[in-house]
């Protein structure tokens, strides 16, 4: 669930951190994890990414449609490549308490869609999308919800 959906009453934007825009309930994957399985679930659930994270679930990479992509017209196929071979080691990451401001400015400045959001010690604890700052905005200015 997105945590900005229960944003109830009037807001300074401004303040809003990222533990207050993210979602919590998060898809993550393992390296061993092949292409097709994160192409399955990006495709069904509309993702543009999802984070790979080792056995303690600290975030260890993330793979994006445009890794899968690459992959394809790179002759491979997709369930016989694993996450380790396709993803971005070490990806751009914020933690719970990063203001609104460096969220929008990490999510320019890296042209990215979602950003994972950890824990002190790396543990993925969500993802912050474009999106769920906008929506944030809209409820911290308004008030309400708008559908």
């Amino acid at each position: 669930m997105r945590r900005v959906d229960y944003l109830v009453g009037t807001h300074d934007f401004q303040l809003l951190k990222a533990e207050q825009f993210m979602q919590d309930n998060v898809f993550a994957y393992r390296p061993h994890n092949t292409g097709m399985t994160l192409a399955q679930v990006m495709t069904e659930h509309g993702f543009g990414s999802v984070p790979i994270v080792d056995k303690d679930h600290k975030l260890i990479g993330i793979v994006s449609e445009f890794d899968l992509l690459k992959a394809l017209m790179e002759g491979k196929e997709l369930d016989k490549v694993s996450a380790r071979d396709l993803m971005t080691w070490d990806p751009v990451r914020v933690t719970p308490d990063a203001p609104a401001k460096e969220l929008i400015r990490l999510l320019e400045e890296k042209h990215l869609i979602r950003m994972p959001v950890v824990d002190t010690d790396g543990k993925l604890v969500g993802v912050v999308a474009r999106r769920d700052i906008l929506q944030g905005y809209v409820y911290a200015t308004r008030g309400t919800k708008v559908f």
